[in-house]
């Protein structure tokens, strides 16, 4: 099992380490929803099957979404500093109400769907923009944009999406200078999404109004400008950080393990490998039995179900 801890242990599990593994390893059951520390093409090419927690993460990070949009609509770090510096509510502003205001959500997966059935509930309006339309089902009332119009009627932008080579400072200068002015700016999915450069700068600007930020480009080191400014509520990637989340996460895991062992299949693989590997076995689920490992026919070594082994160990 790898968690987005492991990092902190042996930085992240790149190809160089994806190299180094026993031809044995047959699959990689990660404790995270996202997996950015994992180096899954480099899986991909040795034929090591990798699977994620997605759906275990949806309501806890949903609910601290919504606590920092909250937040940060209601700039309510100044009042939070004051009272505890005892100076009761010190430089505290105006807010704003989230009612009767257009949530943007870019990144429409299990946990984007969670924010907005709980940003309807307080009045917003939401719209979204993923790589593809839902079914009205899973729209639930959200309206389907473009990119560019999700950036220019969002009254808040909240970040639901995956890091990876594409979407690495997908929000950025231009993609600032394309909002309303004084947006708010809300990211509880992976911190390098923002550029935080530009994010400084539309906050100096008035072009981002506030923001709420449970993640950061460099963790757990965080821009000077960002944690000395009043307008920003900040948090330390606690997002998945309940009871109840971190057991449903470790079940997951398991999970996925015995399905691994009893039957060589993933119940949640990540998306990359699901679609490829599904499209190449011509089925509607996970086939890690070690046919086909989905690069360019290459045989997985011979491992079948749970005669390869299975990486669930904290590294």
């Amino acid at each position: 099992m790898i968690s987005r801890f492991s990092g902190q242990i042996t930085g992240p599990f790149d190809a160089e380490l994806v190299k180094a593994l026993p031809n044995s390893l047959a699959y990689i059951c990660h404790n995270g929803a996202g997996y950015d520390n994992i180096d899954t093409t480099a899986c991909s090419e040795r034929g090591i099957r990798v699977s994620s927690t997605p759906i275990a993460v949806n309501n806890a990070t949903a609910d601290i979404t919504m606590f920092l949009m909250l937040g940060a609509l209601r700039q309510a770090y100044v009042p939070i500093s004051a009272i505890r510096a005892g100076q009761w509510q010190g430089k505290t502003k105006l807010g704003h109400d989230p009612q009767m205001k257009v949530l943007g959500i870019l990144g429409m997966g299990g946990i984007g769907r969670e924010v907005s059935r709980r940003a309807k509930v307080f009045g917003m309006r939401v719209i979204y923009h993923n790589r593809n339309r839902l079914s009205p089902a899973l729209e639930e009332g959200a309206y389907y944009v473009s990119f560019d119009q999700l950036l220019a009627q969002s009254d808040v932008l909240s970040l639901n999406l995956s890091l990876n080579a594409t979407t690495r400072h997908i929000i950025s200068h231009r993609e600032f200078a394309k909002m309303k002015d004084g947006a708010v700016i809300v990211n509880t999915a992976r911190g390098a999404l923002i550029d935080e450069k530009a994010l400084v700068s539309a906050l100096k600007s008035g072009k981002v109004s506030s923001a709420g930020l449970d993640v950061y480009e460099n963790e757990p080191c965080i821009e000077p400008e960002l944690l000395d400014n009043p307008k920003v509520m900040l948090l330390p990637h606690i997002g998945t950080a309940t009871y109840e989340t971190q057991k449903e996460m470790e079940l997951l895991v398991l999970e996925n393990l015995r399905s691994c062992l009893q039957s060589g299949k993933l119940i949640t693989p990540i998306p990359e490998q699901r679609d490829a590997w599904k499209s190449q076995a011509g089925t509607g689920i996970s086939n890690c039995n070690g046919n086909n490992n989905g690069t360019n026919g290459r045989q997985n070594n011979g491992r079948n179900g749970h005669n390869g082994h299975v990486f669930h160990g904290h590294i």
